[in-house]
């Protein structure tokens, strides 16, 4: 009897262990790929039979990214539009789930399935409309065409996350305020979002990463090499004879750090953030 019941719990044990390192390996093995190959020469990734160490570690790679003004410059894009919307995300997200959270109003359960639904369009299918009232507008080839258009896409998500986490918070801290004569956007700022840290890292990781990652609408809005981001510039570096391969994955590597830091660092909020909408609707 003791034989059988160590048996069952034991292979369990061994099965989830087996099955998330395979799972490991599958997901790790492209990330360290990429890695060493940044580290090699372009004829020697090229070399067969392939070699996941360099046979001469080279930074290269890195050095002609650093010393290029251009493609330093897809990075500084990156950063600016990406930061910019997720701080407009977030103040518009903010607002918009502490009025879905704490009010009752009309229209408000169409808004909701409104703003889910837009999460089921495929964003390939808006491009030529948005192409279309970009060039409209006279906003084509500038930042606020893709702050604009990456909000479009950033805002759904964000307002659904943020509204479930408000839900999880009690509503005598808002009661608490009005009653010390405070008012709801007093409530809001002073009370109810330095609570809310978790929710908001979480929201403002899902929107950096959405805003840093996008390639589709940063390709067809941009056509000057000053509004370049860095999926673009990973993607120029793909030539008609020749393909820079080092530099592609070097420049993969430098666009990976950062979102990989901002999560390291948020990692805590971010999981606190994401499973709490979960407890409590």
């Amino acid at each position: 009897m003791a034989k059988r019941s160590f048996k069952s719990s034991v292979f369990p044990t061994i099965l989830t262990y087996l099955g998330l390192t395979i799972g490991l390996v599958f997901s790790a093995f492209p990330i360290v790929w990429m890695f060493f190959s940044s580290l090699k020469s372009n004829t020697e990734i090229f070399a067969l039979p392939p070699r996941l160490f360099p046979h001469d570690f080279t930074v290269a790679a890195y050095l002609t990214i650093f010393n290029d003004p251009v493609k330093v410059r897809f990075f500084i894009n990156s950063y600016f539009v990406a930061g910019v919307v997720t701080c407009l995300t977030l103040v518009v997200a903010i607002v918009t789930a502490y009025g879905f959270s704490r009010y009752q109003f009309r229209f408000k359960n169409t808004l909701n399935i409104f703003i889910i639904s837009t999460q089921t369009v495929p964003p390939i299918t808006l491009l030529i409309p948005y192409f279309g009232m970009v060039v409209a507008f006279r906003i084509f080839d500038t930042y606020l065409a893709l702050i604009l258009t990456y909000m479009v896409f950033t805002l759904p998500y964000a307002i659904l996350l943020m509204t479930g986490y408000l839900n999880t918070l009690p509503k005598e801290l808002d009661e608490a305020v009005l009653v010390d004569g405070g008012s709801s956007w007093t409530a809001l700022w002073r009370v109810i979002v330095p609570v809310s840290i978790p929710g908001i890292v979480a929201t403002a990781v899902y929107t950096f990463l959405l805003a840093w990652n996008e390639f589709l609408f940063a390709l067809t809005l941009t056509k000057s090499m000053d509004l370049r981001t860095v999926p673009i510039g990973i993607q120029l570096l793909m030539g008609q004879h020749a393909f820079e391969w080092n530099e592609m994955m070097a420049m993969s590597v430098l666009g990976s750090l950062p979102l990989l830091v901002l999560y390291l660092v948020a990692q805590r909020y971010f999981l606190a953030g994401m499973t709490a909408g979960s407890v409590k609707s």
